[in-house]
């Protein structure tokens, strides 16, 4: 089944000629490298970015140090700002972002628990989708379903696309 929709948005994308570039935080690339498994990755994957540490976020995506301490390194602000932050980096057509908390010792709280993720996909300036999870299990198995409901994000927001290519 999870094979299934990361080959499913392969198929989408390169259908509808669109590319994608993520950067990712808490899941360092597991989403990128998922992607590279489709069958016709070379179609639509451009890239990825594994920011994990606030300094990458800071650094190479220009995420203000202002944002990063109001808002802490793992949340829907931060997200949609390494997603943002990336289209300075990859020219592609969708930008995804990823943030959260596999395991403690990050900006864990009460409302904001080991397991939360945030996601965000750009379609140039606008959002695709934007959501937040708790997942539970370890950090691997946090890492798998946030990747995994990613790729079902991007799959539900392709289906309703009506690109201009």
């Amino acid at each position: 089944m999870e094979r299934n929709t990361f080959e499913e948005c392969g198929q989408l994308l390169a259908k509808n000629k669109l590319t994608i570039a993520c950067a990712e935080s808490a899941t360092a690339g597991q989403l990128t490298a998922a992607f590279s498994l489709s069958e016709r990755s070379g179609d639509f994957l451009k890239g990825g970015l594994a920011c994990y540490d606030a300094c990458v976020k800071e650094e190479l995506l220009k995420v203000s140090p202002e944002l990063l301490e109001k808002f802490t390194p793992e949340s829907a602000e931060v997200t949609f700002a390494i997603a943002t932050g990336l289209m300075n980096l990859i020219s592609a057509d969708i930008h995804i972002g990823i943030t959260g908390l596999t395991r403690p010792g990050g900006s864990e709280t009460a409302e904001k628990p080991v397991g939360t993720m945030f996601f965000c996909g750009m379609f140039g300036e606008n959002k695709l989708f934007e959501d937040r999870q708790v997942f539970t299990g370890n950090q691997q198995e946090i890492v798998r379903q946030a990747t995994v409901h990613t790729a079902k994000l991007l799959r539900e927001a392709l289906l309703q696309l009506k690109p201009n290519k």
